[in-house]
């Protein structure tokens, strides 16, 4: 299977901004044989097992029902409200979802590589949080919440992203 790795947000992400602006950012990546499509990657992503049971969490908890029909119309832009999210921005190669508190975004990106003349497929999954100000000191902060949650997040995106590659045809 592929490996996660964590990097820098490239250029064109539309994750990019955020990070700019000061967010706390995060992107892993992994590197595919062959060429997936973003909406392959989106549909796939949405449809794993481990994010399934995700889907499953919100709708109970915050009556955030979606399905994977769902998830194929949101790959193919035909829906701009996912579960908990909605589109910010997408196109052809991204999709860049907010939250309901807008609060925290996710970001998914594929990018076609060649690598020693072998065609593979760069999945990038990334998220932002977008600080608050302390009403205190008057300095931006993530908050207890978010930043209790943080080391799970980053194992959890990294277990995302790799249920979503093992479902993945291989393409070799």
């Amino acid at each position: 299977m592929s490996r996660i790795e964590v990097g820098d947000l490239p250029n064109e992400s539309f994750l990019k901004k955020y990070a700019d602006e000061g967010a706390y950012t995060d992107c892993f990546y992994a590197n595919v044989p062959g060429t997936v499509s973003q909406t392959e990657f989106v549909e796939t992503f949405y449809t794993a097992w481990l994010f399934r049971l995700e889907r499953y969490i919100l709708c109970v908890t915050v009556l955030a029902y979606s399905s994977d029909r769902q998830a194929r119309k949101l790959a193919r832009s035909e829906i701009s409200r996912f579960s908990a999210w909605t589109v910010e921005k997408q196109d052809s190669s991204q999709l860049l979802l907010y939250d309901r508190s807008r609060r925290t975004r996710s970001w998914l990106m594929s990018k076609t590589l060649t690598i020693n003349g072998q065609a593979y497929t760069r999945l990038y999954f990334g998220s932002a949080i977008i600080p608050v100000i302390n009403k205190k000191n008057g300095k931006p902060t993530l908050g207890p919440f978010f930043n209790a949650l943080l080391g799970f997040h980053l194992m959890y995106s990294r277990a995302l992203l790799r249920t979503c590659i093992a479902k993945i045809p291989s393409r070799q």
